[in-house]
Formats: C-alpha cells, structure tokens, sequence
C-alpha cells in the first residue's frame, strides 16, 4: 500500500460519487485514471482492506426489515448450515462464533416479514437446528471514518 491507496481509501469513505462513471470520477478527484482506481480497489480488496464498497440503506423506507438470527450448530455441521443459510440473497453474512448457550452460527436477514419468515423457516427446515430469531427494534447507525492520511 503506498500513498495513492490511503488517498483513495480516504476519498472512497468520504463519499462515493453517485454517478455513471463513479470509478472515473473518483480517479479525477486524484489525478488517476478509472482503470487505475479500479486495480488499485480491487487489490486491496484481495487483501482483505476493503471488503465492498456499496450503499448503506434504510431498509425501513424500502419498506423491509431486517433482523438478527443464529443456530445452534456442532462445528461438524457448520459448513454445511452456512451453505444452506448462503442460499437467500436476502442473507447479508453470516458467521460463527463461540457462545455457551449453543447459538454459534449467526447471519442477518434483510426482507419484508413475511419473505423473513420464509427464509427462517426455511433455514430451519433444511437445517433441522434450533434457531434464535432476535428482530430489529431500534436501529443504532454510527458513522465511522477512519484517519487514514
């Protein structure tokens, strides 16, 4: 990573250009080209700096919802309920991780209820394990941007 890559990490966080041709506009904004913002992204994203450039949006004035969910899963099973879980679009991530009550393997789910419901059940059914369903009360959104140059 060199001075151009933090510039561009710097501008990317500030505020994407929404515009046809986002990439060239940004390079601009640097003095690059488009297909030099577009190479210097894509390796950084390879390791592993940048995971996805994209929209944060209210998923309330789209008219969905989202909500939080996890199984309960032996490490055996856990590839296997992650590829079942993989299958919904609508699924944004999910990961695994340790907890004592047994619910280990978490993902979110972003639809309308009843396609929600859908999904779970769903996941449930292909699954065969006990699930936690934990819904979206109140939405907590913080802002984070990071000092980079």
């Amino acid at each position: 990573m060199d001075e151009i890559d933090l510039e561009l990490l710097s501008a990317v966080q500030d505020g994407f250009p929404i515009t046809p041709r986002p990439f060239r506009d940004l390079g601009q904004a640097l003095g690059l080209d488009e297909e030099e913002v577009i190479t210097r992204l894509s390796c950084l994203q390879k390791e592993g700096l940048v995971r996805r450039i994209g929209p944060v949006l209210d998923l309330r004035k789209l008219g969905r919802s989202g909500i939080l969910a996890a199984l309960e899963v032996s490490r055996e099973e856990a590839d296997r309920a992650a590829e079942v879980i993989n299958e919904y679009t609508e699924v944004s991530h999910n990961y695994l991780r340790p907890d004592e009550s047994g619910y280990n393997l978490w993902f979110t789910v972003s639809a309308t209820e009843e396609r929600i419901q859908e999904i779970l059940q769903d996941i449930k059914t292909k699954t065969g394990r006990k699930m936690l369903v934990l819904p979206t009360l109140r939405i907590f959104k913080i802002g984070v941007k990071f000092d980079i140059v």
